[in-house]
Formats: structure tokens, sequence, C-alpha cells
């Protein structure tokens, strides 16, 4: 019984590693693809962090029942708690600065209202 439970827990790490590996490679290629800063901090946020609890998940599951599972956990919470805020950051300084194309802009909600 032990055997067929680490066998299927086995399968669930490889699965949930090469989930994680495939996501972070594209978060890598949209990083190096995307032609503005708005489109690349998506593409480095958004499956960049999915990627990160995916690998973490699976590390979680083969050390599960020593004590490295809280940091394992503390490190999943602190990613999801500043890689938003990071990305927000960003993409205000990139609208700040003006580094990102109008033309793929449909709405700028940045722009001071012009009906007032």
């Amino acid at each position: 019984m032990t055997n067929l439970f680490e066998v299927a827990a086995d399968v669930v790490v490889a699965v949930l590693l090469l989930a994680g590996s495939f996501l972070a490679l594209v978060a890598a290629i949209g990083v190096v693809r995307f032609p503005d800063t708005l489109t690349r901090m998506h593409a480095a946020t958004k499956p960049q962090i999915l990627s990160l609890i995916l690998t973490l998940t699976a590390a979680g599951i083969t050390v599960w029942g020593s004590v490295d599972i809280g940091m394992i956990v503390l490190a999943i919470l602190f990613a999801c708690l500043t890689v938003p805020v990071v990305a927000h950051r960003v993409g205000r300084l990139a609208h700040r600065e003006g580094l990102f194309r109008e033309d793929l802009t449909t709405i700028n909600q940045m722009e001071p209202n012009r009906d007032d």
C-alpha cells in the first residue's frame, strides 16, 4: 500500500514540475517576444507566479512531513503578496516614463479625465 502511495506521489510531483517548467518557459519567451513594457510585465508575473506555486508544491509533496513545509508555504505566500505589487509599480513607472506602445493600448485609464 505504501509503495502505491509513493508511486502516485512521484507521478503528481513529476506532473507539477513539468507544468511549472512549461509555464516558466512560456513566461521567459513572453518577456523576450512581447513588444513593450506593459505586455512584458504580464508575461513576467502571471505565468511566473503560477510556475513558482506549482514547483514549490511539488517540492512540498517531496518533503512532506518535514519542517521545511512551513518555509515552502511562506515562500508561496510571500511571492503571492509581493509579485502583484511589484507588477503594479513597474506598470505605473512604465506609463509615467512613456515606455509603452499607445497603439496597443485600448483604454488608457492613467490619463487625466478630459471631461472636467
